[in-house]
């Protein structure tokens, strides 16, 4: 730090000023010598005791000899100045008379000091023009670079994305050897964008791909490039694709590119934004830099949809490879990934941990793993097992266990109904998931919760399928009201989720007869404002809309209380035994419900 001070301008600058200062006022002090009034002075010239003296003109004084050795100094006003040579010539006192003393000196000091001023400050801007300060740096893209010899990460450590790496081998190869592809007349992607839910890997990969191909990477932020000042964002890209060109062959990745590529005409600022005018260098760089450069760009977005055309038109990104959450297999390899190292009991099935969380990212999967590792060591255990896996899933799922939350008898028995009321209804439901776990303890913001795990993996819900998932939202409430008579607020989040789902029914799926095949009140890029979008639904439109979803939640509630009062005395055995032992596992859940039948619907299901 203290080196960077003394290599900055302004910091000699200042110190030149300083010195100054304390110049003159040493200049200015005054002597040892004794001081004498002019009238004294005056009566020691007339008594002979003044061996000699030496006039200053500019700063109007007298300094000089006592006959007995002293020295003395006086002042005079400046008018009298003929007077005291007149008077020390009468008196034969030998003088001498200094015209160019230090007054002269500090004067010509001050009359240059606002031009010294001045040309340091243009030095200085002139140095930040030139690129010789931290205020020309700022200009500069923030990226990170990875030289080839660092640790990299290879596509060994990418599980359960089996599609993202073979479509990046590709890119890994071109980086590698581009002379093979450019002698066909190959023509490699200039972008690749990942996109897909959070935590499914897309840094991971890009750093596999550099890794593979041992080129330097430059990472950024998408928000990295943005700043408040204009033109910033704009150089920053300019500069980035600079550094990468001179590296080449090289990779550029920019982890959450929405942040600078959105849809233009989206945001405050109109064609003035800075994010835009940062975009529109983006594109141009993307466009214009030279293919045997060996420069690819790869960036990251969880949101494709609100990214600009332009961005995504062939020659820029090329290639879009979509990374999503990971199927049964891919969930099995990211945990035998996460798991390798570990002491893992003998109980540990990592193809049951597989089945049982379906929808994980690999980030959640990392993360199940962890806590399982600090939860055996928290119980000062060797070995991983098999529960501290289950409550790893637990934990993730649905927060963390919350012991000291204290529930008086009355509560604990209407949360027990509540979930009670879930489990009932969705282990009857033809089309719901089965009920893996149902307990009364608190975990994260949820007083008690019931967990349903589907068999397999699902990529499309049919309309019977979601009804279900109604009726078995509101199953909680209707146990309350059917039991106690007065609902209590449990049931709020599942109030929410279920007017979510009833209005994507009706207003995205087409699942109504009211509304039709039409998408209603949202525009398909997922922007506000209009853009390329359907526009507000009309008055009427909306009044039917509020209907269709009223009359679905409505026919939920009303088969989830047939459901409840058709097995009532299930639903009290299986609330005594949530009161008795807080949680029940599959085992204990089937021994309750025993061989029930399914139920069979009493709302019927049209389609539009």
């Amino acid at each position: 730090m203290r080196h960077q001070l003394l290599r900055k301008p302004l910091t000699w600058i200042g110190v030149g000023l300083l010195v100054l200062l304390v110049g003159s006022q040493f200049l200015n002090r005054p002597t040892q010598a004794d001081q004498l009034t002019y009238a004294e002075f005056v009566t020691a010239v007339e008594e002979g005791k003044v061996k000699d003296a030496t006039i200053d003109d500019g700063a109007s004084t007298i300094e000089g000899t006592l006959t007995d050795g002293d020295e003395f100094r006086t002042a005079y006003v400046t008018e009298a100045g003929a007077d005291v040579q007149t008077l020390l010539l009468d008196n034969g006192v030998s003088f001498e008379v200094d015209r160019a003393g230090q007054a002269l000196w500090l004067s010509l000091i001050i009359e240059l000091l606002p031009f010294v001023v001045i040309g340091a400050i243009f030095f200085v801007v002139m140095r930040s023009a030139s690129g010789g300060t931290q205020a020309s740096r700022f200009g500069r893209a923030k990226a990170r670079q990875v030289a080839p010899d660092q640790p990299q990460v290879t596509f060994a450590d990418v599980a359960g994305a089996t599609e993202a790496v073979e479509e990046l081998r590709e890119i890994r190869d071109f980086l590698a050897s581009p002379a093979t592809f450019q002698a066909i007349g190959a023509r490699i992607p200039r972008g690749v964008l990942l996109y897909g839910p959070p935590g499914t890997g897309k840094t991971l990969l890009a750093r596999a791909v550099a890794g593979e191909a041992g080129v330097p990477v430059f990472s950024i932020a998408g928000a990295d490039f943005v700043e408040m000042l204009v033109g910033v964002g704009a150089s920053r890209v300019r500069d980035l694709f600079d550094q990468a060109k001179k590296a080449a062959p090289a990779i550029i990745f920019v982890d959450e590119i929405d942040a600078v590529g959105r849809h233009r005409g989206s945001g405050t600022g109109g064609g003035h934004d800075e994010r835009e005018q940062t975009l529109n260098q983006l594109l141009v760089e993307m466009d214009g830099f030279d293919q045997r450069a060996g420069v690819i760009l790869i960036a990251a977005s969880n949101r494709p949809d609100i990214l600009d055309p332009a961005l995504l038109r062939p020659g820029r990104f090329d290639r879009q490879i979509v990374v999503d959450r990971p199927d049964l297999v891919g969930r099995r390899a990211i945990l035998d990934v996460h798991s390798a190292g570990k002491p893992l009991g003998t109980d540990v099935d990592l193809d049951v941990l597989a089945r049982r969380t379906p929808g994980f990212t690999g980030a959640d999967l990392s993360n199940l793993v962890n806590e399982a590792a600090l939860l055996t060591a928290r119980r000062r255990a060797k070995q991983i097992g098999m529960a501290e896996m289950e409550d790893a899933v637990d934990r993730v799922m649905a927060g963390p266990e919350r012991k000291s939350s204290v529930l008086s008898e009355e509560e604990k028995r209407v949360i027990a109904y509540h979930e009670g009321g879930h489990a009932l209804v969705g282990h009857l439901l033809p089309n719901a998931d089965p009920i893996h776990k149902v307990s009364v303890v608190a975990r994260g913001r949820a007083l008690g919760w019931t967990l349903a795990l589907p068999t397999e993996d699902r990529h499309l819900q049919t309309r019977a399928a979601l009804l279900d998932q109604l009726v078995m939202l509101l199953g909680g409430r209707t146990a309350e009201e059917l039991v106690f008579g007065d609902p209590t607020t449990g049931a709020q989040d599942d109030i929410e989720r279920a007017t979510r789902i009833a209005r994507a029914m009706v207003t995205e799926f087409g699942m109504t007869s009211a509304i039709g095949l039409q998408r209603v009140g949202r525009s398909p890029s997922g922007l506000s404002g209009g853009v390329d979008g359907d526009g507000p639904p009309s008055d009427h439109v909306a009044s039917l809309v509020d209907a269709e979803v009223r009359r679905l939640l409505d026919d939920a509630h009303r088969e989830a209380a047939a459901v409840l009062r058709a097995h009532r005395a299930t639903l009290d055995q299986l609330a005594e035994a949530l009161i008795e032992r807080e949680t029940l596992d599959t085992p204990e859940l089937l021994q309750i419900f025993g061989h029930l039948p399914v139920w069979e619907r009493h709302y019927e299901v049209t389609t539009p």
